[in-house]
């Protein structure tokens, strides 16, 4: 029996014989204690299969969103007919999604080890890698609403050039870098393990007025900001749609005809359904990435931490990570050039788009553009 005490936890940490549980922290050095915050323990650590099960999940979402995101990069940075303002903004979500699968390697080592590997300055990177892409990928959500309703608005003159994306997707960079930097290099707030301590985040759980101030302000700056300008610009573009579709009607009805748009497929959805569903699906995205994370921050600084169990706080993680998984599939995947560069590249995929077969008319134009993002 003391052969195997101390063998299994050699191979498999969170293997123990013994009947008492040890408490979250207990396998880091003395040294390292002051990275765990006191309340996590006050929870028993959790069994090892837990971490085994975190780790399965997070090498297939790992999986996933490399060769998703992967392609996505590819097809629309090599394919001159995809080199559009448009799409650059596409292209910078997948980048901030790819930095988000760069903390899975680490959190693999981390979780079959069943502790924190690197310390305070594995901790510092996981957590940096996170912040930079999920603020980065909320302000780019942000960003892309306002060139979608650009687009629709005024078809001929709203769409942004590439110089003028490119200055938007350096903004969105620079707009993710102080709440990445300050934690960092510790100027204010700092990164903290959390949950089953196999991952790390900014410190929300520091009872004191620097921490909440912190918390609050990048509360808003990461969510609350993003999630107005999505639901303030999508707002405008469902009424400028209606609107613009009203006025159709009202005028075909005057000429005595059926619809203003020619060789319209009567299969195909009316503009009002296509722009509901795209928009719709971006901002529940969003809501699934952020909103659990924002509620866990929130509690932890103004709440009640009762409620902040490890278990609880892993899924915003897990949360952020697979909606970067289907952002490949949201943003590009119906996007019929896109589709139709992937059949012709990838035949194997076993994709069939449809030739292109866009109306010459302003209000078929409108359409494409508004739904696809072209």
């Amino acid at each position: 029996m003391d052969l195997l005490n101390d063998t299994f936890p050699a191979i498999f940490p969170m293997a123990r014989i013994s009947d008492m549980p040890n408490m979250l922290g207990w396998n880091l050095p003395s040294d390292q204690q002051h990275l765990v915050h006191d309340h996590w323990k006050h929870f028993p650590d959790p069994p090892y299969y837990m971490h085994l099960l975190l780790a399965l999940i997070y090498f297939v979402l790992m999986n996933v969103s490399l060769i998703g995101n992967g392609i996505v990069v590819w097809i629309f940075t090599t394919s001159k007919s995809l080199r559009n303002g448009s799409n650059m903004f596409v292209v910078n979500l997948a980048i901030f999604d790819l930095l988000m699968m760069c903390e899975m390697p680490m959190f693999l080592v981390n979780s079959f080890s069943g502790r924190l590997i690197g310390y305070e300055t594995g901790c510092a990177i996981y957590a940096a890698l996170g912040s930079l892409s999920g603020i980065g990928g909320s302000i780019t959500n942000a960003v892309i609403a306002y060139d979608r309703y650009r687009t629709i608005s005024n078809p001929l003159e709203g769409r942004l050039n590439r110089a003028q994306a490119a200055i938007l997707v350096v903004c969105t960079w620079m707009w993710a870098m102080p709440f990445t930097l300050l934690p960092m290099f510790k100027i204010w707030g700092r990164y903290i393990p959390e949950g089953y301590l196999t991952t790390c985040s900014f410190d929300y759980l520091t009872d004191d007025s620097d921490t909440r101030v912190f918390v609050g302000c990048i509360f808003a700056w990461a969510y609350a900001i993003p999630m107005f300008i999505i639901c303030f610009f999508y707002t405008q573009l469902f009424g400028h749609v209606r609107q613009h579709e009203a006025m159709l009607k009202n005028q075909a009805r005057k000429m005595n005809v059926e619809s203003l748009a020619a060789n319209r497929n009567e299969k195909a959805q009316s503009v009002e359904i296509r722009i509901a569903k795209a928009a719709f699906t971006i901002f529940f995205l969003f809501v699934c990435a952020w909103t659990p994370y924002a509620i866990v921050a929130m509690i932890g600084a103004f709440g009640d931490r009762t409620l902040l169990t490890p278990f609880f706080t892993m899924i915003p993680a897990v949360c952020c990570k697979i909606v970067s998984c289907l952002d490949p599939w949201v943003y590009a995947i119906s996007h019929p050039r896109y589709r139709q560069e992937l059949e012709r590249r990838l035949p194997w995929l076993g994709i069939k788009e449809a030739a292109d077969n866009i109306s010459t008319t302003e209000s078929k134009q409108t359409t494409v553009v508004a739904a696809t993002g072209e």
